[in-house]
């Protein structure tokens, strides 16, 4: 399970990364919103939930890895989820011609943020593979 949760966090990085390249592109250009900046939004935040079920899953099934310091790491995920969630939500309620790009940029931007920051306060770095 613990091999999983380190795994997707890749895929949630570059997800996150495509996410706000996309949307800086849009904004830059003065495209119009498009479907496939919506998807990948969508992509990027589902991919952050499911590390965050995999997260609870590492917790539940192995014994003794619940620590106070994790706390420091659930914490900014969570936060990020809900960041990352949020532009996608809003941008399905708007009108299709009040739809723009800088709240999915900015919103991955702040997500990615915690997500290093989340990482950190269990003292690793982003890309650090540990077994």
């Amino acid at each position: 399970m613990f091999m999983a949760h380190s795994g997707v966090r890749y895929l949630v990085l570059l997800f996150g990364a495509a996410c706000v390249l996309y949307a800086l592109v849009g904004w830059a250009t003065g495209r119009p919103y498009d479907r496939p900046m919506r998807v990948l939004a969508s992509i990027f935040a589902g991919s952050l939930h499911l590390q965050i079920l995999l997260g609870v899953a590492v917790i539940l099934t192995i014994p003794g890895s619940f620590s106070t310091a994790l706390m420091g790491h659930i914490l900014p995920m969570a936060i990020a989820a809900a960041v990352a969630q949020l532009p996608v939500s809003v941008m399905r309620r708007r009108p299709e011609e009040q739809r723009t790009y800088p709240p999915h940029a900015v919103s991955a931007l702040i997500a990615l943020a915690l997500i290093w920051a989340g990482v950190a306060a269990i003292g690793r770095s982003l890309l650090e593979t540990t077994g």
